[in-house]
């Protein structure tokens, strides 16, 4: 039988609390120096600005907002 861990955190943009696989979700340490969670929604945002300014977006895992196989902990 398979085990699967999913963390809950805070998204560091919005403050919503998200599920997510803690080794692949897309995170930032420019705001408090802690590598912090961006949930799915924010993410899109910052992706929709960075084109917009003429940046190339950043990748998303796709599994980054799904359960992780608990032993890859």
């Amino acid at each position: 039988m398979s085990c699967y861990v999913l963390a809950f955190g805070t998204c560091l943009v919005c403050k919503r609390s998200f599920g997510f696989n803690p080794h692949l979700v897309p995170s930032s340490s420019a705001v408090t120096g802690d590598k912090e969670p961006i949930c799915g929604d924010c993410f899109e945002v910052l992706n929709a600005e960075r084109k917009r300014r003429g940046l190339e977006p950043f990748t998303r895992h796709p599994d980054a907002y799904e359960p992780l196989d608990e032993g890859e902990l």
